[in-house]
């Protein structure tokens, strides 16, 4: 009986090692670069967020949301590939940055400019849909669709009159006229200054806008600004606007771009998948590396629980600009940012290490759709900045305060007794309103790190103060005007980041390069690891699998 139960344990114990061996082979498998037929169509839909940094996997089998850069290389090595014929694109509401926008749309551009056509097939399409749409040749709407393109609004909400029936009273102190950050708290509207710079931002885009359709749609600006007035658009209205080339249901674009193919069934291949084949984009795949380190999120030490999605963690930021500036194989680094900044003392550590990997080696700042106040102070580390038009960026301008609850504590009958020893050590209690004097110490405390943020700009763009100042005052600007005021020094994307990167570290233009994404990309064994990690460790013969599968696995990784 005991070698009948000792039978069945062990059998049991032989199952659960093979599942659980199952679970890093069936994601290997699943990593494993897709056939691609001659003729075949890639099929791009692009929805949820685009990010900039490579984001951890959900779960082990979910597809991985896009980046800039994997779209930039997906769609630039599918124009290059030549089993790949066309391109068929779904916009389905990406969350993304104009600068993102603008980056994916000159892609597609590129692709086209190779012969191959680019189709495009909206739903319900938002204008930055359109916006991306307008890339293709061929605009095909669902005939019971939306064309949603009326214009461009922004939207700002204040909230002090609602804090008032509360009973908390917003205290914070702005230094720079455009410093506008604490206003949704602190007042009920906006103020002349943060009306002036919606405006313009709404100008600027929306010329962008009109030119991308102008020049798609063969239309003249002023027609394109007659339509948005007309908008938004069903399909049949787009039809007759001249906005799309057609009102028909997808299998109709689908047989459409067969016919065009001489094929008799559309071949295609989803991007998801074709952006695992090895071939290299074009200028890529050779053995000179160049690092890309994306910079994404809210510049905090920690989250803000429920409130922050992406943080930027000056420890690990740090970290990885050690690896790139320690690893004698890295030529030259690309610093991709994407942040509105946060914590000042940490933008400022973090442009310090940004300035110390610039003191070894090349490095080229890309500012993708944000890097405004810390994150344009990121970018003072370095000695090349570029932007694309469409980037807010500068706020130059700090500010802080708090929320004195003491009025919403007199709602609740919440009593608090405050004993101190210092003259100032109440100043940041919720239930004590700034003195006159506290006020006067915090202000103090930020013109000085105003001053010092002037300076780093000033000594950074090799101007004076004064100029610098001018420009400041916590005003944003987009990347066109960043560049006629010297706050960035050329417009473009990665691909002008990367031969900027190659000149500076003076590796020939006809010799291809490896980008090299710093930190690596998680993949889906490295989250499925994460996951049973604590089962792992529970069970000494599992643990045993687990460090004998790390040291065979090396064996079946697939780059």
């Amino acid at each position: 009986m005991r070698n009948f139960l000792a039978g069945i344990l062990g059998g049991l114990l032989l199952v659960l090692l093979v599942c659980v061996s199952s679970l890093w082979l069936i994601p290997w498998w699943l990593e494993r670069p897709p056939s691609v037929a001659r003729g075949t169509t890639l099929v791009l839909r692009l929805s949820g967020t685009i990010h900039e940094q490579e984001p951890p996997a959900l779960y082990p089998f979910a597809e991985r949301p896009w980046t800039t850069l994997r779209l930039w290389e997906t769609v630039g090595k599918a124009a290059a590939d030549p089993r790949i014929a066309a391109l068929l694109l779904f916009p389905e509401g990406p969350a993304a940055g104009w600068a993102q926008l603008a980056e994916i749309r000159n892609s597609l551009l590129l692709f086209r400019k190779t012969g191959k056509p680019v189709a495009a097939y909206l739903r319900n399409a938002t204008a930055r849909d359109y916006y991306l749409a307008t890339a293709a040749g061929k605009l095909a709407a669902s005939p019971g669709g939306m064309v949603d393109l009326k214009g461009l609004r922004a939207e700002l909400t204040y909230g002090r009159l609602a804090l008032d029936k509360l009973g908390i009273l917003p205290e914070f102190e702005s230094i720079g006229r455009y410093k506008d950050g604490p206003d949704i708290l602190t007042r009920s509207s906006s103020t002349s200054e943060t009306r002036q710079v919606i405006n313009n931002l709404l100008d600027s885009r929306i010329a962008s806008l009109i030119a991308a359709i102008s020049q798609s749609r063969n239309r003249t600006p002023q027609q394109v600004r007659q339509l948005l007035d007309e908008g938004p658009f069903l399909s049949a209205a787009a039809l007759s606007s001249g906005l799309i080339d057609t009102a028909q249901y997808e299998d109709q674009t689908r047989s459409e771009l067969a016919a065009a193919l001489h094929q008799q069934e559309l071949t295609t291949l989803s991007a998801a998948d074709y952006q695992r084949v090895r071939a290299p984009a074009p200028g890529l795949g050779g053995k000179q590396k160049i690092a890309f380190i994306a910079a994404e999120g809210d510049i905090l030490r920690s989250p803000i629980p429920f409130i922050d999605e992406q943080v930027l963690d000056p420890e690990s930021f740090a970290a990885t600009l050690k690896q790139a500036r320690e690893d004698d194989s890295i030529k030259a680094v690309i610093l991709r940012i994407d942040s509105p900044g946060g914590d000042a003392i940490a933008s400022d550590e973090m442009a310090r290490e940004v300035q110390r990997l610039a003191a070894a080696k090349p490095v080229i700042v890309s500012m993708s759709s944000v890097a405004a106040s810390g994150g344009y102070a990121l970018a003072m580390g370095a000695p090349t900045v570029i932007a694309y038009p469409e980037t807010i960026t500068g706020s130059i301008g700090v500010f802080f305060g708090k929320l004195t609850l003491t009025g919403l504590y007199d709602k609740l009958g919440i009593r608090k007794e405050i004993y101190t020893r210092g003259r100032f050590a109440a100043i940041d209690s919720d239930a004590q309103p700034l003195s006159a004097e506290g006020r006067r110490k915090l202000r103090q405390s930020l013109e000085a790190m105003y001053a010092d943020f002037v300076r780093h700009v000033a000594a950074s763009r090799k101007k004076k103060y004064d100029e610098i100042d001018r420009i400041a005052q916590g005003r944003v600007w987009l990347g066109s005007e960043a560049k006629d005021n010297g706050l960035v020094d050329d417009l473009g994307g990665i691909q002008r980041a990367i031969d900027l990167a190659r000149e500076r570290a003076s590796i020939p233009a006809r010799e291809r390069i490896r980008l090299v994404v710093l930190p690596p990309p998680p993949d889906l064994r490295h989250s499925l690891e994460q996951r049973l990690a604590p089962f792992l460790r529970s069970t000494p013969l599992l643990r045993l699998h687990s460090v004998a599968w790390k040291r065979l696995s090396f064996g079946l990784d697939v780059n």
